[in-house]
């Protein structure tokens, strides 16, 4: 195994300039795109690999706007970087000079502001510096790198999507998959765990049908708002009193629409739901009271027809594999220092990117990220105001500082890849 002062040196012997990462990673940010539109982000992504002149073997356009660098570089792993580049449909309220004034039509034709409140951004620039920095290494290393943009990260059917689409008819199947998130941690730290690293969800559309008319003759009416108002609280009750305090569970409704105007009960209302857990058994017992529940409530109120409940989005559980990720914390250890936590808790968030591994059978390793300036959070630490005044992923206030979180993300990359592919 590398000692840290073997791949800082391997690196330091790479520079690349990070002035024009830095430009393009504002780039990206001000000019931010809804899953399934990724177009100009990806026009973007695959004319910097083309300008670095390095060998890469581009792919386009695989599972929707998904696409893909191949360097071959000699006999060796096949090691597998991936970067999402979909961004929210969130207004930003950054203040950045460089902050999304952009809107875009979404899946359901309604104009939405758009904004990288997630760090797909910055995913996308370090997967890209990193693709030059490594193609710069070629003498000290040897097999396939593939450095993989994929889209609708956020809506989770990205890498799906990519894999049925034949990506790997196209490029080869990598021996590991590796990938990286900012986070809502102190820029320059690293953090990752063996085992369960994000959390499985599942998202639902629940339809609520009642019988609509005059908003004076509630008694000629199956008031949905009402059948609505009760699913929601009742749903409240299913981690608190049917999910082992031991155990983990979230249960979030994100929304609640019905009705146009205040002198009309409404016929219909739609209740948005998200799931998180982390063990099969409890995504089973959540699932299944989730049903009972509003099953349960329309039939109490008289609905007029039984209940619609689509599965909207899913995500299946984020799993780092013990050998890999061993490995990987080995030299992120030896590289970072005190900078990197290898037991960080499991996250409650979500990702799809393992499906890029899971496929085929093939090992996956994630890690986290911190994007949030170090006297920020100290100060917010010390006032234990963390929660009120560090923005996390998905607000409209979230931007992670640029450096050294750019840095960070781009050595995490090299350094893990080296991990599989230096040349003995």
């Amino acid at each position: 195994m590398s000692t840290g002062k073997d791949l800082h040196s391997l690196l330091s012997s790479s520079n690349i300039d990070f002035d024009q990462y830095e430009t393009l990673y504002k780039h990206f940010h001000s000019h931010p795109e809804l899953s399934f539109q990724e177009a100009q982000t990806a026009s973007t992504i695959a004319a910097h690999l083309r300008s670095l002149n390095a060998g890469y073997e581009i792919h386009t356009s695989i599972g929707g706007h998904g696409l893909a660098g191949v360097l071959r570089n000699g006999t060796g792993k096949t090691v597998l970087l991936r970067a999402d580049m979909d961004a929210l449909p969130v207004k930003e309220d950054t203040g950045l000079d460089y902050a999304s004034k952009v809107t875009m039509r979404d899946n359901d034709d309604i104009v939405k502001p758009v904004m990288h409140a997630c760090g797909h951004d910055m995913h996308v620039t370090a997967l890209l510096a990193a693709a030059e920095r490594l193609a710069k290494m070629k003498k000290s290393w040897a097999g396939i790198l593939i450095v993989l943009f994929q889209p609708n990260e956020e809506r989770g059917g990205g890498a799906q999507a990519m894999v049925d689409d034949g990506l790997y008819s196209k490029i080869p199947i990598p021996d590991i998959v590796l990938g990286q998130h900012v986070m809502a941690m102190k820029a320059g730290y690293i953090g990752s765990r063996v085992g369960n690293i994000m959390s499985e969800a599942d998202s639902f559309k629940i339809t609520l049908f009642g019988r609509g008319g005059h908003g004076s003759m509630p008694h000629r009416t199956v008031d949905p708002v009402i059948m609505a108002a009760s699913v929601v609280m009742k749903l409240q009750t299913v981690v608190s009193r049917e999910v082992d305090p031991n155990q983990f569970a979230v249960v979030t409704v994100g929304s609640l629409q019905a009705g146009q105007t205040e002198n009309i009960i409404s016929d219909r209302a739609e209740i948005r739901v998200n799931v998180r857990t982390q063990d099969r058994e409890v995504r089973h017992r959540v699932l299944a009271a989730i049903r009972r529940i509003v099953k349960g409530e329309c039939e109490a109120s008289g609905a007029m027809k039984e209940p619609s409940i689509e599965v909207t989005t899913k995500f299946p559980l984020s799993v780092n594999d013990e050998s890999i990720a061993k490995s990987v914390h080995d030299s992120f250890g030896s590289f970072f220092g005190n900078c990197f936590e290898p037991d960080i808790a499991c996250s409650t968030a979500s990702e799809d990117y393992s499906i890029l591994g899971s496929s085929n059978g093939k090992p996956c390793c994630f890690w986290f990220l911190g994007g949030v300036d170090e006297k920020t959070w100290n100060e917010a630490k010390t006032r234990g105001r963390l929660a009120e005044d560090v923005a996390v992923n998905h607000s409209p206030f979230f931007a992670p500082v640029i450096q050294p979180t750019l840095k960070t993300g781009v050595d995490a990359l090299c350094v893990a890849a080296l991990t599989f592919s230096k040349s003995s």
